[in-house]
C-alpha cells in the first residue's frame, strides 16, 4: 500500500485514534460487539449472504468489519464479495496491535496480506478488494454495485467528506435495488441525503452508549 498512510495514536496504550479526525478506530466499549450490532444485523448478515453477495464498506481502518464478517460467513459457499474504500490505510503493525484486541478473530492471513501490499486476495469465501484512495474519486469509477453497504467513516462532524450529499448520492447509485446499507450514525443531514438518494431510512438502537443508529433499503 502506497497511499498516505493514517497517522495513529494509541489512546491508553491501547485505543488507536486517527490524528487527522482526532477520533476512535471503534467503540470504546466493545469495537468488535459494536460491529456485529450495527453493521452486521444492521444489514441481516449473515442470513442474507449468499454464493455473489456483494458487501461494500466506506472506511476499512483496523480491517474488524472484515473479520467479523468472515467470522459470519465462513461456512457459506464462495465467492462472496467484500470491496472497501479507505483513503488512509494503516500500516501493518498499527493495524496488528489494533486487532490484538480481538483474539477471538483470526487476524493473521488479512496482516499477511497487508504485509506484502495486496489489495486483493481471499478470505475464505471471501473475495477481497481494497479501493485505497479518496472515495469521491474512486466510488465513481467503481464498476460494482452492492448487496448491502457499511458506512463507517469517522464522525460526520469531523469527517464531513465522507458523508457528503454527492459520495451517498454515489453509494444508493452502487447499490442493488432493494440493496441496504447500516450506519452507525443517525445524523440528520446523513439520513436526509440518504432518503434523497433513493434509500428508505430508518433510525434504530445505535449500540452501547449511542441511541440511535440508522439502516435503509433502496426502494
Amino acid at each position: 500500500m502506497d497511499n498516505q498512510q493514517a497517522e495513529i495514536e494509541w489512546r491508553d496504550g491501547a485505543m488507536p485514534v486517527a490524528t487527522r479526525f482526532d477520533d476512535p478506530y471503534y467503540s470504546l466499549q466493545s469495537g468488535l460487539e459494536e460491529t456485529r450490532h450495527v453493521f452486521l444485523r444492521g444489514n441481516d448478515l449473515p442470513n442474507r449472504a449468499r454464493t455473489g453477495f456483494h458487501i461494500a464498506e466506506l472506511g476499512f481502518g483496523t480491517g474488524l468489519n472484515l473479520l467479523a464478517t468472515l467470522e459470519a460467513v465462513k461456512d457459506k459457499r464462495a465467492p462472496i464479495y467484500y470491496t472497501s474504500f479507505e483513503a488512509y490505510p494503516m500500516s501493518c503493525e498499527d493495524m496488528a496491535r489494533a486487532l490484538a484486541a480481538f483474539p477471538t478473530l483470526d487476524a493473521a492471513p488479512l496482516l499477511v496480506a497487508i504485509a506484502h501490499g495486496k489489495t486483493s486476495f481471499e478470505l475464505g469465501p471471501l473475495r477481497v478488494s481494497l479501493l485505497l484512495g479518496d472515495a469521491r474519486e474512486t466510488l465513481p469509477n467503481w464498476p460494482g454495485c452492492a448487496d448491502a453497504w457499511y458506512l463507517d467513516g469517522f464522525a460526520p462532524a469531523k469527517n464531513p467528506e465522507l458523508w457528503g450529499e454527492r459520495l451517498l448520492a454515489e453509494v444508493a447509485q452502487h447499490t442493488v435495488t432493494g440493496g441496504t446499507f447500516a450506519t452507525y450514525t443517525a445524523a440528520g443531514a446523513v439520513r436526509r441525503a440518504l432518503s434523497a438518494s433513493g434509500f428508505e431510512v430508518t433510525r434504530c438502537p445505535g449500540f452501547g452508549r449511542k441511541r440511535h443508529m440508522s439502516v435503509g433499503r433502496k426502494t
